[in-house]
């Protein structure tokens, strides 16, 4: 049971890598996901995929995971709060699934933050 946690994390930090190479694959069309507030559009899906991949190596390697995965979860968080919470209020029920799971994926980083913590401030 002790290797669990172990699995766990590269469990966790390879959806991330995935979906931060996706960014990559397919930016011109996220790039219409960017709230309009903000400006520079595609750039924001080059950042955001970088910031996945980085994360998804930094938990895998160990180093720096403490920032990452709370900075992750921060990331997602905003993502569900400024993209797809809008869209779900907009009428687009397909946001829902994208909703939660970023609210899910945010709090299993906030959670995995908790085995990189010192033992004092976990």
């Amino acid at each position: 049971m002790d290797a669990l946690p172990t699995v766990g994390k590269y469990l966790f930090a390879l959806p991330m890598a995935v979906f931060g190479a996706f960014h990559f694959m397919m930016a011109g069309a996220m790039a219409g996901m960017v709230p309009s507030f903000v400006p520079g559009g595609v750039i924001w899906v080059y950042i955001t995929g970088v910031a996945l991949i980085a994360a998804a190596v930094s938990i895998a390697i160990g180093k720096e995971a403490l920032l990452a995965t709370r900075l992750l979860g921060l990331m997602l968080l905003s993502f569900a709060l400024t993209i797809h919470l809008p869209a779900l209020m907009g009428g687009d029920q397909a946001a829902m699934s994208m909703f939660l799971k970023d609210i899910a994926l945010a709090g299993g980083a906030f959670v995995l933050s908790g085995t990189f913590a010192p033992k004092a401030e976990a």
